[in-house]
């Protein structure tokens, strides 16, 4: 153990992670990937790779049950661990879940969560293998684990960008943190005077898109049917700047991403535009839209142009050419990560 004390918030989560784990090496011919992507890879016989990945969810951190139903939350849970293995252009097949609960929560309050899991599974064709259930004593917690196959040909990381690729995100960005914000001033009302009711009409999208976000499955079929592999991708749970850079960093290159090109539905802009927030910063920074960020060969530009799923953001540079963000004016600003600490609350 090393002399001194350093916080956890001047690491952050990805940091901390490479420096928590930066001891260990690979020993097995299986593991083709750890540490480091949307999920890890392991070898498997007939050319195939298994994935796995895993997610933590602890309420009060990254859920509030105030608004949060449970139901939803045990769909969210698995749409979220789904992503990460669209984002290796895998297909999730298993899941595993654990739970801690504490006494406050009967067992019907249970039964809505996993009626939640249950739905999610059935819509993405998973099948529940196992998991834990333990007591707590601070709320909940759950844990899911997924299981996911592709053919080692078809994988993807963030390490494959090339420069003059192009860069590519999902449908829309920064409805999910405006939801959040109509949720966390209604609750702040409520809280004040619980006689008003929550006013969330007008709002359906925005709060949909963080309380029942969907995974992109459709989006890797459709890549499949145009015949089109990404170099690289990363799917977007916090914040389009910061899987931007991780992008970049892992595949060591630079970027250029345009502002005028960001997309950002009209009803995630003019919410913004009432709580005095630039749209544009809710999407670079605003995180959990689990869209799919990814870049591709400019050869495959006329198979996805015109695709009302995908918009092109932006283009790969040389690395020493830096991590820019192109305002509407032109200007050239070093992009930063200015998304959720997981070690900052």
């Amino acid at each position: 153990m090393s002399e001194g004390r350093t916080e956890l918030e001047k690491l952050g989560e990805f940091n901390l992670i490479n420096h928590l784990t930066k001891k260990f090496i690979q020993k097995n011919k299986s593991t083709v990937l750890g540490i480091g992507d949307d999920a890890a890879i392991i070898s498997m016989s007939n050319n195939k790779v298994k994935l796995v990945s895993t997610d933590l969810m602890i309420e009060g951190i990254h859920f509030d049950l105030t608004y949060m139903p449970l139901k939803h939350l045990g769909y969210k849970a698995v749409v979220i661990n789904i992503s990460d293995i669209l984002a290796m252009n895998g297909t999730a097949e298993q899941i595993t879940v654990s739970i801690a609960v504490s006494n406050r929560f009967p067992v019907e309050a249970l039964e809505e969560l996993y009626d939640g899991i249950h739905k999610a599974c059935s819509i993405y064709n998973i099948d529940l293998v196992g998991g834990d259930t333990t007591s707590s004593l601070s709320g909940l917690s759950i844990s899911i684990t997924v299981i996911g196959t592709a053919e080692k040909k078809d994988v993807v990381s963030r390490s494959g960008a090339k420069e003059n690729d192009l860069i590519i995100t999902t449908g829309d960005l920064g409805a999910a943190y405006m939801g959040l914000q109509i949720l966390e001033r209604e609750k702040s009302i409520y809280n004040t005077n619980p006689k008003i009711q929550p006013d969330l009409d007008g709002h359906d999208y925005i709060i949909g898109r963080q309380l029942k976000p969907e995974a992109r499955n459709d989006i890797i079929l459709d890549l499949k049917k145009m015949n089109v592999k990404p170099t690289s991708m990363i799917d977007i749970s916090d914040g389009l700047a910061s899987e931007i850079i991780h992008l970049c960093k892992s595949s060591n290159v630079g970027c250029n991403v345009y502002d005028e090109k960001i997309p950002i539905d009209s009803k995630t802009s003019m919410t913004a535009i009432d709580f005095n927030l630039d749209p544009t910063t809710c999407a670079l920074n605003g995180g959990e839209d689990y869209e799919l960020l990814f870049t591709i060969n400019q050869s495959d530009f006329e198979k996805v142009k015109g695709n009302p799923n995908m918009t092109i953001i932006g283009h790969i540079t040389n690395p020493n050419d830096g991590i820019y963000f192109i305002d509407k004016s032109g200007n050239q600003i070093e992009l930063k990560a200015q998304g959720w600490n997981h070690f900052n609350e």
